[in-house]
């Protein structure tokens, strides 16, 4: 799956239902750098494997990662304007395997979620975003830098070299 371009969607066959585990909690923000200062004021320690654009925070065994807000709507395919019901939050799944992507967000849409953005070729990997029945915003994401233990909690402040 992962050959091909960016923007390629894919579509499941058959459901999966994901692991009970959140990975990511993405904050979209108007001002990455600003943000990231206040949450450093607060005594938290920004993982040495973010970047300026996409800042992570380490939590044990997950993550706050804060990212710029309109890139944020753009990826999740909803409109920027603070009324159009983007909130600017999203959970976040990791899949175990680029497969599962698809897979997930057709067991959330059996189970009564909205499909946002189908599973979908990034640059990183395979993502796409569902809306649970109260329009909270999840987004099932697969990239092969991501590191795990053994029981599948994210090890926030390592990245597998590919």
């Amino acid at each position: 799956m992962l050959e091909q371009p960016s923007g390629h969607t894919y579509e499941a066959v058959a459901s999966l239902a994901p692991s009970q585990r959140m990975h990511l909690v993405l904050l979209g923000v108007n001002d990455v750098t600003r943000s990231a200062q206040f949450y450093e004021a607060l005594g938290w320690t920004r993982s040495p494997t973010g970047n300026d654009g996409f800042v992570k925070f380490n939590m044990g065994g997950y993550a706050i990662c804060l990212i710029n807000r309109a890139d944020f709507a753009r990826d999740a395919l909803s409109p920027v304007a603070t009324h159009s019901g983007f909130s600017g939050v999203a959970l976040i799944h990791l899949a175990r395997s680029v497969e599962d992507v698809p897979r997930i967000l057709k067991k959330a849409e059996e189970a009564g979620g909205v499909i946002v953005k189908p599973a979908t070729r990034t640059d990183w990997g395979v993502a796409g975003y569902f809306k649970d029945p109260d329009g909270h915003l999840f987004e099932v994401d697969y990239e092969t830098v991501w590191a795990f233990d053994d029981a599948h909690h994210l090890r926030v402040d390592e990245v597998n070299i590919v």
